[in-house]
């Protein structure tokens, strides 16, 4: 299932017709002569900030940070800044974990048990903006009985905590005197990474340096590039136009690469699903029965086969088909218009003389929004919508950003991302469970609730039964089929565009940020210059 598909691919002949050139030094086919110890990656998004407290790479990968522990190309958990895998007490209550010793942060300066204890008091400390505090609510206390000891204190069990022990561990000096929220350091950080940041131009680039305090082996790639380019289509024009060695694009858009000499097409499998955010409070939508009506009206797969080009699985709940121990195929929405409109009709909502549904006097009407920049997005939701109104629901498309997506999530629709292949907790909690109704950010933003989801969900992270945590994760795909929040609708397979001439990638599967740091090149440390 964690198969990567590698193909020689080329480039269509409306891509060649861009007139920009490669930068020079930077690889491209207007620049010096590559030997494979630099790449230039152009990236989808860009971070707000390289503090891991305030959110930057909670999963690994950071190529600047490390965590006490990483993943390996099978996501198995493995010792990184711990000396070995951190451990449990029988109730579940405390971690312990022992640093590795003789680490440094990339300004000489050694690594010790309290920079750990500053790093993840501060993602729960009130006064901090964490954007992942959410995520650490089991966190309690975090001491350090001695240099190289770290002892976290949990409020109750909480299964998968070592899953959230990715999270890069930064200086505690650096931040003397400082505001966290505000510090120089979110810009211009040190970490113990393979990498070091050397320059980071906003809305332009990242560029990051082997990093000669790393504790690991030296990276054989000593430079790396990331350059921000939002749009799509931009981004595979300029990766036609040879500025850059690798990039992540839409399937339609990869396929244009086909038969080009030097270049191949990676494509990953992942657990990073699109989905159609159902508010529970409108009128139409806040009937149980209408969200499934939904869901029984959208055809996953045309979307697969057409907007995906085949890379992708149609998508019912956030658990993937990833967390093989935790998915029940049997959780699904089978495509059915008419059990559809059966559903809707015997929810009251009957179609007018113009093939329109209305209720009591309230015509049914959805908009669905989606991220203005993002082509794939856009596919899915004017696919969506057409799938919608054929159910006799107005459903008008606009392209926006994420702030005004946010800004109106109890009055319209939205095509959201997401997703890991971690944990059921991790893909579930904070996006399902009503205690997150009305909080800031990327939690829960249709305002869902039902009790026995919420039930299974708590059962599921505080057990350390295995057991006990899959019939609870059985639990509550079984309650949320019958009673959705969302219109999952696909889960990716994310496709990159590199040129030829690195040795060392492992396929991975992987989560729903992808581009800067998961990717190819989540191991970039790793690889090695190899012919083109």
């Amino acid at each position: 299932m964690r198969a990567i598909r590698m193909m020689t691919v080329g480039l269509a002949v409306l891509l060649t017709t861009v007139g920009c050139a490669a930068p020079t030094g930077v690889g491209g086919d207007g620049g010096t002569a590559r030997d494979g110890r630099s790449i230039v990656i152009a990236a989808g998004s860009e971070q707000e900030s390289l503090n891991p407290i305030l959110g930057y790479a909670p999963d690994g990968a950071s190529k600047i940070f490390d965590g006490l522990v990483a993943r390996d190309a099978g996501l198995d958990l493995v010792p990184a800044l711990a000396q070995t895998l951190p451990t449990a007490s029988p109730d579940g209550l405390t971690w312990t974990a022992t640093l590795r010793d003789g680490v440094r942060f990339s300004d000489g300066t050694a690594l010790t048990a309290q920079d750990v204890v500053f790093t993840y008091s501060s993602v729960i400390d009130p006064k901090v903006d964490s954007t992942i505090a959410s995520s650490f609510d089991a966190l309690e206390s975090v001491t350090s009985p001695d240099p190289r000891t770290v002892v976290f204190g949990l409020k109750y069990p909480y299964a998968p905590f070592a899953q959230r022990l990715t999270l890069g561990v930064v200086p505690a000096k650096a931040f003397e005197g400082q505001d966290v929220n505000t510090a120089p350091f979110n810009t211009a950080p040190i970490g113990t990474g393979p990498y070091r940041v050397v320059e980071w131009r906003k809305g332009d680039r990242l560029v990051l340096e082997a990093n000669p305090e790393y504790w690991g082996p030296a990276p054989q790639v000593t430079s790396a590039t990331f350059v921000f380019v939002t749009d799509d289509n931009a981004r595979a024009q300029r990766m036609a136009a040879g500025e850059f060695d690798a990039t992540a694009l839409p399937p339609k858009l990869a396929k244009a690469y086909e038969g080009r000499e030097g270049y191949q097409v990676v494509q990953s499998e992942s657990a990073d699903y699109r989905g159609l955010g159902i508010p529970s409070d409108l009128p139409l939508t806040s009937d149980p029965a209408v969200r499934r009506a939904i869901n029984l009206g959208i055809n996953r797969q045309a979307m697969i086969d057409t907007v995906l080009a085949g890379a992708g699985k149609p998508a019912a709940t956030p658990i993937s088909p990833y967390l093989a121990e935790w998915y029940d195929p049997a959780a699904t929405f089978t495509y059915g218009p008419d059990e559809a409109g059966r559903v809707l009709d015997a929810a009251g909502w009957v179609r007018g003389p113009d093939g329109a549904r209305s209720k009591d006097g309230v015509r049914a009407r959805l908009p669905v929004l989606y991220p203005g920049t993002d082509s794939l997005r856009k596919e899915l939701a004017l696919a969506t919508a057409s799938d919608i109104a054929k159910l006799g629901i107005d459903a008008p498309v606009e392209g926006t950003t994420f702030e005004v997506m946010l800004a109106r999530q109890k009055e319209t629709a939205a095509i959201w991302g997401g997703g890991d292949p971690y944990d059921p907790d991790t893909a579930t909690y904070t996006l399902l469970h009503s205690r997150y109704i009305g909080q800031d950010g990327y939690v829960n933003m249709t305002h869902y609730r039902n009790a026995t989801v919420d039930a299974a969900l708590d059962r599921g992270r505080s057990s350390l039964d295995p057991a006990t945590r899959k019939a609870a994760y059985d639990e509550f795909q079984e309650a949320y089929v019958a009673d959705p929040g969302w219109a999952f609708l696909v889960f990716l397979d994310h496709t990159y565009v590199m040129r030829t001439g690195w040795s060392g990638m492992q396929e991975q599967v992987e989560p729903h940020d992808h581009g800067l740091l998961h990717g190819p090149w989540w191991n970039l440390e790793k690889w090695a210059p190899s012919p083109a």
